[in-house]
């Protein structure tokens, strides 16, 4: 599948800033399942874009404005292809020992409820039981926006019963840890052939299966992504795999506007 994806980010200010700092994650890497046909990081004020990797192996992008400034627009876009690979990701370089993926962190902390969870579950190989995890965190944590935040932890979300997908993936990645699985936060894009649901940005997590490496599991959908998903960035939650990170001085009155469009295409289109 051949998909198009416009990602522009606005971040207006009510007096200018002086000077501002932005790290991106915004651009896709090439591995089995997914192709980039072509791709562009854009912004407003032009300034040049420092490319590189992040601690995770990440392609990354560092933008700075180093004058007077009432906003920044920045804009990816570009045509990703991309095949199913039941959830499979491989032919990525790896920079990050799989130890790493056990660590917790604060929007990841497992508490009684979160471990509950994950020995509740029948003791089975490793790919039925994370298969497991993902129905039940589906079932017990039903998708409603506007009820959490950047913020919200796994074990919040879990209590709350409701949530979004970065909700969903904090949840699978603390008891996927809390199991011994190395487990890691991806975000990303997903397709949806169906107007009366919005297409916007997308988490889920990968989860690694000795002798198939790293297997991605969307909780929020109850499948493993497919062609409809392009895999953006991962690493241990989603503040270590925000899309745009930074900082500004000067500047009062911050306002963000994200607008994002996903479809398909055609070789020909």
């Amino acid at each position: 599948m051949r998909i198009v994806v416009e990602h522009r980010t606005r971040y207006r200010y009510e007096a200018p800033a002086a000077y501002s700092a932005q790290l991106l994650r915004l651009t896709p890497a090439v591995f089995d399942g997914q192709k980039v046909i072509d791709w562009k990081v854009d912004s407003q004020p032009a300034t040049p874009l420092r490319e590189g990797r992040d601690g995770f192996g990440n392609i990354t992008h560092f933008l700075t404005v180093n004058r007077p400034h009432e906003g920044i627009e920045i804009v990816a876009s570009g045509t990703v292809e991309t095949a199913d690979t039941a959830g499979v990701v491989a032919g990525l370089s790896e920079v990050v020992p799989l130890a790493v993926y056990l660590r917790h962190t604060p929007l990841t902390e497992p508490d009684a409820a979160i471990s509950a969870l994950a020995e509740a579950l029948p003791a089975s190989e490793r790919v039925p039981w994370l298969h497991a995890l993902m129905a039940a965190i589906r079932e017990r944590v039903a998708y409603v926006t506007g009820v959490t935040g950047t913020e919200t932890t796994a074990a919040q979300a879990l209590a709350a019963g409701q949530g979004v997908c970065q909700d969903h993936a904090h949840i699978f990645i603390a008891a996927a840890r809390q199991a011994g699985v190395p487990a890691r936060y991806v975000t990303g894009y997903l397709f949806l052939d169906d107007p009366d649901h919005a297409v916007a940005h997308h988490a889920w997590t990968e989860a690694w299966v000795a002798g198939l490496g790293w297997v991605g599991f969307d909780a929020a959908n109850g499948v493993c992504p497919t062609e409809h998903h392009v895999r953006l960035a991962a690493a241990l939650d989603a503040r270590y795999a925000a899309p745009i990170r930074g900082m500004h001085r000067g500047g009062a009155g911050e306002s963000l506007a994200v607008e994002v469009k996903v479809q398909q295409t055609t070789p020909q289109q």
